[in-house]
């Protein structure tokens, strides 16, 4: 089983070779290329963790500008699936760090089933599933989206996106006294983590965290704006 699983992933990277998320240079192996992994703008140690609203934190890698912008912008809108890979790989790296020993469970911020049959797959949980490679792990699927909402990135303020994500999505029971560690793909004013949030602990979470590829803010430390 594992001989045939080793022939059908270079087969694979035969017809579709693994490319650099940010530069689309072809690689041969999946990850990011070293001149990209150089230069990327990465959010640093002091600015990896925010903090959203009612306290509930994300930890995302980079800084969402430049070519992290473009490689997350094909991931969503461009059919770039398979750089979901090596994003997802940043999500583990950042969140290992900050959250070890305080989450049970991975599950992440679902597109409506309108968007994920135009898209083709849904680019949160493709980078959840990456991000649990590294754990040895699976995510869960405890959020569904129920209502076609316009997308965020069309909406110009931080209220416009608060009030567009509430009530759109459901939690599913399983979500009583878990852990929950919820990833999304971008954090710019956190109004979708954030609604994802409060619908888990509507659902009885015990605690909920957040992690993106990316964020546009600024972190800020515990319980301080």
């Amino acid at each position: 089983m594992k001989m045939l699983k080793n022939f059908l992933e270079s087969l694979l990277n035969l017809v579709y070779p693994p490319k650099c998320p940010f530069c689309e240079r072809i690689l041969d192996y999946p990850g990011t290329c070293p001149a990209c992994d150089a230069a990327i703008p990465r959010t640093g140690d002091e600015f990896s963790l925010r903090e959203l609203e009612n306290g509930l934190l994300c930890a995302a890698p980079l800084r969402y500008e430049g070519t992290v912008r473009d490689a997350l912008l094909r991931l969503k809108f461009h059919g770039r699936a398979s750089s979901a890979v090596p994003l997802g790989a940043f999500i583990a790296q950042c969140a290992g760090e900050h959250y070890s020993g305080k989450f049970d469970v991975v599950t992440w911020t679902p597109v409506s089933r309108k968007r994920f049959k135009k898209r083709g797959y849904d680019q949160a949980e493709l980078l959840a599933r990456s991000a649990c490679q590294s754990w040895n792990t699976k995510p869960v699927r405890l959020l569904w989206k129920v209502k076609d909402n316009p997308a965020q990135s069309g909406l110009e303020t931080a209220a416009q996106r608060r009030a567009n994500v509430q009530d759109v999505y459901k939690a599913a029971p399983e979500a009583r006294g878990q852990r929950i560690l919820l990833i999304d793909d971008i954090c710019t004013t956190g109004s979708t983590l954030a609604s994802c949030a409060r619908t888990l602990f509507d659902a009885g979470a015990a605690s909920v965290l957040c992690a993106s590829v990316a964020s546009t803010g600024k972190s800020v430390e515990f319980g301080k704006e």
